[in-house]
């Protein structure tokens, strides 16, 4: 009897067994049916999207259309056009419920919420007043102030939200006093913000990177160290480095090119910029408003260091504490003797940082720092506990619309996932190529996928585990390797730095106050630009095998050179007629 119930048992589970590994193999392979059922159509959403954003500048809408039309692909089935219609709006419903409802998600709107009251305790305070003179100080010049924005981005390490979310309200006051556009100032952000949190040591992406970098390394079985191949593509980070080193050219030199050098000239004389034509940046423009203090309030560089000093230190310790529960509570046990052994190591540290939630870990280390700064404000009798928690409100409101974009973000994201947009463009593109030039067709088909997409994540998650068993086919010289595996990173961060559907590029520039696809039309010129220099000096003779102390300074030369080129002085100074200057 025994026997017989144990045969029952064991054949039960064999079931269940199959079962979940067929239901799992058809949600796997339905992506691929769907990109060779739907071919060249997988485009639609995407492209949707970014044109209708360039042309009507309501990114809501055009997300919320390009959502639309790929639930139109996926409902239609030769039946009635207003009920396929129908459908997809009832799926952009669905996708947005869903978007919303997963816990990392919410864990980002929950942060981004939160940071958003911060900065508003801060401003009521008086805190960004008193930092926003304190800079001013040494900020004597527009050059001096973007290099101080740049500086402090690269503080603000551990995360690209963060990044984006602190720097620009705090800085705003300052550019505007030395007159350097919006447009500029969120390209400083963006451009500090995913650039830098990818080549952290420790930070919020390292867990995904070095993840992605073990599976594919194991899928070819090939034993090596993950993370040990992550330090390696560090110097081979182009783009990364490249693009920090431009905005430093360029603030020295104080030369632009492109429709940025437009609104920095006009920025200059106190004129418009190309987002004061329309009504929602008329209301941005107003916002240094907003950064004054509550009536009374005499102006402290304290009431933003304490805030904002316990979000940045209480975010790498809820990092920490996150992963190191994560650790504890899990299989591995390595990563458990290194956190019993030696909790506070540098490795201990990297593993912890590499295993944290960092979308809990943000929202409750904003969350405390709103806490701590609503004490401050009582105690100091700046306001009530009661009024301190209506100025953490109102702060979030600011941040609402950023909120419902990111939503819409998420939601086409799903769509194009479904579609197989991403593994059309790959098996469209990736065909048999010489050695050399695969790291850079690996750069450019990230960036293809991270600008359609929205999505640095998701086109990491998708290439690294091609790129590496490509790369390792073709040449298995691990140099090689590392330069293709880096080339996936970088190109992930480029085209997602160019998107205008991508989460920091909406982030950078409402924390800059810059009309959102003003931001990113002003942007591209540069990323495109930094783009073809990472290509044709960077990846192109890597691929080749030249040595990266050779190849890193003549990219860095040649950005110089280029600016030198193509950029055209922005210093009012130079007396120069200002029509010429436009064209």
């Amino acid at each position: 009897m025994k026997n017989q119930k144990t045969k029952i048992a064991l054949i039960s589970i064999m079931i269940f067994m199959m079962s979940t590994v067929m239901a799992f193999a058809e949600e796997v392979d339905i992506v691929q049916v769907n990109a060779d059922k739907y071919g060249v159509l997988t485009l639609i959403p995407p492209i949707v999207a970014i044109v209708l954003a360039f042309i009507t500048k309501n990114v809501v809408i055009s997300l919320a259309i390009g959502i639309m039309s790929g639930g139109f692909i996926l409902n239609f089935a030769g039946i009635n056009i207003f009920y396929t219609i129908i459908q997809a709006f009832l799926d952009l419903v669905s996708r947005a419920v869903e978007s919303l409802a997963d816990p990392w998600h919410a864990g980002i709107i929950l942060q981004v919420l939160a940071i958003g009251g911060v900065i508003n305790l801060v401003s009521k305070m008086g805190g960004a007043k008193a930092i926003a003179e304190a800079l001013s100080k040494k900020a004597k010049t527009a050059k001096s102030a973007q290099l101080i924005t740049w500086f402090a981005g690269l503080l603000v390490f551990f995360d690209d939200y963060a990044n984006s979310l602190i720097i620009g309200p705090m800085m705003r006051p300052v550019t505007d006093k030395m007159k350097i556009s919006r447009e500029r100032l969120a390209f400083i952000i963006d451009a500090t913000a995913a650039p830098v949190a990818g080549l952290a040591i420790i930070s919020t992406w390292i867990g995904l990177e070095v993840g992605l970098i073990g599976d594919a390394f194991n899928s070819i079985g090939v034993n090596e160290n993950a993370f040990g191949v992550f330090l390696n593509t560090i110097p081979f980070r182009f783009y990364n480095i490249l693009i920090l080193a431009f905005i430093v050219i360029t603030s020295c030199l104080l030369k632009e090119f492109g429709p940025m050098r437009k609104c920095e000239l006009e920025a200059r004389r106190g004129g418009k910029s190309l987002a004061d034509g329309n009504e929602l940046n008329k209301k941005i423009s107003q916002e240094h408003d907003d950064l004054e203090p509550l009536e009374g309030v005499v102006p402290n560089i304290w009431s933003a260091i304490i805030p904002i000093g316990t979000l940045i230190v209480g975010a790498l310790i809820a990092f920490y504490y996150s992963g190191y529960t994560t650790i504890m509570a899990g299989d591995n046990n390595v990563s458990i003797e290194i956190m019993k052994n030696a909790p506070f190591s540098f490795e201990a540290i990297r593993e912890a940082f590499s295993n944290s939630d960092a979308s809990v870990a943000l929202f409750q280390s904003a969350l405390f720092a709103g806490i701590v700064a609503m004490i401050m404000g009582a105690s100091k009798k700046m306001f009530t506990i009661s009024q301190g928690i209506e100025i953490w409100v109102d702060g979030m409101k600011t941040l609402l619309i950023t909120c419902v974009i990111l939503i819409c973000a998420w939601s086409l994201s799903s769509v194009i996932k479904e579609l197989g947009t991403a593994k059309f463009l790959i098996n469209y593109l990736s065909d048999s190529i010489p050695a050399f030039t695969l790291p850079s067709i690996i750069f450019v088909l990230g960036a293809i996928i991270s600008f359609a997409t929205g999505t640095s994540y998701g086109t990491m998650g998708i290439l690294m585990p091609l790129a590496i068993p490509l790369a390792y086919s073709i040449n298995p010289d691990m140099s090689y390797v590392i330069v293709s595996t880096s080339a996936v990173l970088t190109g992930a961060i480029f085209g997602d730095h160019c998107s205008p559907i991508s989460d920091t590029t909406i982030l950078s520039s409402m924390g800059a106050g810059c009309h959102h696809i003003d931001h990113v039309r002003t942007q591209i010129p540069y990323s495109l630009f930094v783009g073809s220099i990472t290509i044709l000096f960077g990846y192109i003779p890597a691929g080749f095998g030249v040595p990266v102390y050779i190849v890193l300074p003549v990219a860095l030369a040649a950005i110089f050179a280029g600016v030198q080129i193509f950029g055209k002085s922005v210093d009012i100074n130079e007396e120069v007629n200002i029509d010429e200057q436009v064209q």
